[in-house]
């Protein structure tokens, strides 16, 4: 869904666990409306700042059991 809408998707992949219980949107680096994009494009989630310089994206998503995939049951 989110290079659909013109995201820059680098990685995608299982998190390690624990499983989280609610969408996760982590702003890396930038500015927080940079996630905010994101969880308003996914239709769910949380917004929080987890700084990591060494990290080379801008934001981190953690799927949770809130979000719904399209209807052709792509995320």
């Amino acid at each position: 869904r989110l290079r659909r809408m013109g995201f820059d998707v680098v990685y995608f992949g299982n998190a390690d666990p624990p499983k989280v219980d609610t969408t996760r949107v982590l702003l890396r680096r930038g500015e927080a409306y940079q996630a905010e994009r994101v969880r308003d494009a996914l239709g769910a989630g949380v917004v929080s700042t987890r700084r990591d310089s060494l990290r080379r994206v801008d934001v981190t998503v953690i799927l949770g059991p809130d979000f719904r995939p399209d209807e052709d049951g792509r995320p």
